[in-house]
């Protein structure tokens, strides 16, 4: 068996498609291309052609899941989600966990610091809406403590200025309506009750 052509993907930049035998087989990053030491005119043995599938594989797959930290950072347990729904095996998986982990692309303290900024950012934001949100990611509750424990945001003056945001929509002139609203958002029921008390003094 011959390595017959290897060529550059339309579809997918910085991938290559390698055929042998006139027909395509599997495709490479640049990155793993550059070191696999494949080139037109090389001769393979069976054992070896499947050997380069299995590192396409992973190579695939780390791909795959790179562009997924790439486009924003991700939890551990997402990573392993979003790899399991692509139907990789365990082994394949924690691989490239493992690859993650040493390329520092994952690193669930530094993510749910990240959220924690992001979500402060964009929202009035309850350290227990934070909480759960970053349960739902799996993130252990070690770090969650810790990273709730950093966040030195003032709670009730955000509980505050978000009765003041939400006072100007109509439908939040019924402070039941209000009250339900901000126990929905993670805010305990006395420190609600008591920001719409304190809104009127």
């Amino acid at each position: 068996m011959q390595v017959t052509d290897i060529k550059q993907q339309v579809k997918r930049e910085g991938r290559y498609s390698i055929f042998v035998d006139g027909k395509f087989v599997f495709g490479l990053s640049e990155n793993a291309l550059m070191t696999s030491g494949l080139r037109i005119g090389l001769e393979l043995t069976k054992d070896q052609l499947a050997s380069y599938k299995d590192a396409a594989k992973t190579d695939k797959a780390y791909s795959q899941a790179l562009g997924q930290v790439a486009r924003r950072p991700r939890s551990e347990w997402e990573i392993r989600d979003y790899l399991k729904r692509k139907d990789y095996d365990p082994e394949l998986i924690q691989e490239i966990i493992a690859k993650l982990y040493t390329g520092k692309w994952l690193d669930d303290l530094d993510f749910a610091r990240r959220w924690v900024e992001t979500r402060r950012l964009l929202k009035s934001t309850s350290k227990r809406r934070l909480q759960q949100e970053l349960k739902a990611k799996r993130v252990s509750d070690d770090i969650i403590s810790q990273v709730l424990e950093e966040d030195e945001t003032d709670e009730l003056a955000v509980l505050k200025d978000l009765v003041g945001r939400k006072r100007k929509q109509s439908r939040y002139q019924d402070d039941e309506k209000l009250l339900a609203y901000l126990i929905r958002q993670g805010y305990n029921y006395g420190d609600a009750k008591s920001a719409l008390v304190s809104e009127d003094a």
